[in-house]
């Protein structure tokens, strides 16, 4: 391939040019590039495009005008070389600024990254990437890299929009937020401000920023929920002590704080929420700093009282996928190092069988539980035409939804569906069950556990 750069004095004349190369040579299709009118996210500008030459040799020409080429060959430094000389122009003034807004999306990266490899990962994303062209609502143009998400558009706009993003129109239509992006769409994203960025958006998205912003944000709210968690494990387990974080001195605490080795109170709390640390452990040592070695409990059966969950903790309680627990079960939570509290069915065997009674946590429902739990059932149904319908039938007519279903041939005339519901708790499983056991060709219905 030949490749010429014809450089010259103004947009205009860049445009003519490309007229006259036109006329010499026949282009070829789908490899023009008007980076002049697009340019790209770190202020380059140029027309490119590659033509039929003579006996078939391929001649790419870049045709630019002298501040794009000093813009090309020294970066943002070009912005000082012509910011004092007379070759202004709208056009090369806008493409510092744009080069100015990328070094500072890099530096906003720097500081959100966990470590240099990291960086490097995510500086790579921006400097070779194959760009696609997308519009807000008003009128803007936004370059994504090729196989950009919703989420990446989002991130783009501004970080705010991206943490609070729920939904989203592609030209008008709703659409999924994981949804890759084509050249020319009309993006609208809607928000709402209780949103939080969702963990998997990581497996999707492409974008530096979005990668970068998401890890942050969830980080921050884990840390978050973390310490609440921890407040509350560590009251109860003051309880019996007859006292509470709120009620201990400050000097006490500080003299704790030495002792354990934590620099403040919310590190201390955000590592017993994530389950680093053990809180009778702790509690002891905030009750021997407070009255000294040895202080005997007081009002034992203090130490009993439960903690209430409602299901909307957050991160750092989790439901066990081995039982599927469900509001009205009787239940316990089991401190996982670096989980937090992972919730199973009091009978649930992955927690009967541990040693450890002093990770193991009494918990009782909250009265108000507004979410959608999962449950797996598994029925023994005669085959038959028409089945799964029937059986989606009768689950939407009792407000549940089905996340997943399965059937397994036992035989030519009986099969196991495996059903998994989003239920609001055991009352409404029961509700669900009964109206499946009514149907004739049901033979057994089981909830599944371990």
């Amino acid at each position: 391939m030949f490749g010429f750069r014809i450089i010259t004095e103004d947009v205009a004349s860049c445009y003519r040019i490309l007229g006259v190369v036109h006329n010499l040579y026949k282009p070829v299709p789908g490899r023009f590039k008007d980076y002049i009118a697009i340019p790209k996210a770190n202020g380059y500008q140029s027309l490119h495009t590659t033509l039929f030459g003579s006996r078939g040799m391929p001649i790419e020409v870049q045709i630019r005008t002298r501040e794009m080429e000093a813009m090309a060959n020294n970066g943002i430094a070009a912005h000082w070389l012509y910011k004092a000389g007379q070759t202004s122009h709208p056009i090369a003034e806008g493409s510092h600024a744009r080069a100015r807004a990328w070094v500072k999306g890099l530096l906003e990266m720097q500081r959100h990254a966990g470590d240099s490899l990291e960086f490097i990962e995510h500086v790579k994303n921006d400097l070779f990437p194959d760009d696609i062209y997308v519009f807000t609502p008003k009128g803007d143009i936004m370059e994504l890299p090729q196989g950009a998400t919703v989420i990446d558009f989002a991130y783009t706009v501004h970080t705010d929009i991206g943490n609070n993003c729920i939904a989203c129109r592609i030209d008008r239509h709703l659409a999924p937020l994981s949804t890759r992006l084509e050249s020319g769409q009309t993006l609208e994203i809607i928000t709402a401000p209780g949103a939080r960025p969702n963990l998997a958006w990581l497996n999707f998205v492409t974008t530096a920023k979005a990668r970068s912003a998401i890890r942050h944000a969830l980080k921050h709210q884990q840390q978050t929920e973390a310490v609440m968690l921890g407040r509350r494990l560590l009251n109860k387990a003051l309880a019996p002590f007859d006292t509470s974080l709120e009620e201990l001195d400050e000097s006490v605490l500080k003299r704790a704080f030495k002792q354990l080795d934590v620099s403040s109170e919310e590190s201390l709390l955000e590592s017993l929420g994530l389950g680093n640390r053990m809180t009778h452990v702790v509690a002891r040592r905030l009750v021997d700093a407070a009255h000294g070695d040895n202080y005997e409990q007081q009002n034992a059966g203090e130490g009993s009282r439960a903690v209430v969950i409602s299901g909307s903790e957050g991160m750092v309680i989790s439901f066990a996928r081995c039982c599927h627990p469900l509001p009205g079960d009787p239940v316990v939570g089991h401190l996982s190092v670096g989980k937090g509290l992972v919730v199973h069915r009091a009978e649930c065997k992955n927690v009967t069988d541990k040693n450890d009674p002093d990770k193991l946590f009494t918990l009782e429902w909250s009265d108000t539980i507004d979410e959608d739990f999962p449950v797996a059932l598994r029925i023994e149904i005669e085959s038959r035409r028409g089945l799964v319908a029937e059986l989606a039938g009768l689950v939407t007519d009792a407000d549940a939804n089905i996340e997943r279903i399965g059937i397994e041939e036992r035989d030519a005339h009986l099969s196991t569906v495996n059903l998994t519901l989003s239920v609001k708790g055991r009352v409404h499983l029961a509700r669900i069950i009964k109206r499946i056991r009514n149907l004739p060709s049901v033979s057994k219905i089981t909830r599944l556990a371990n």
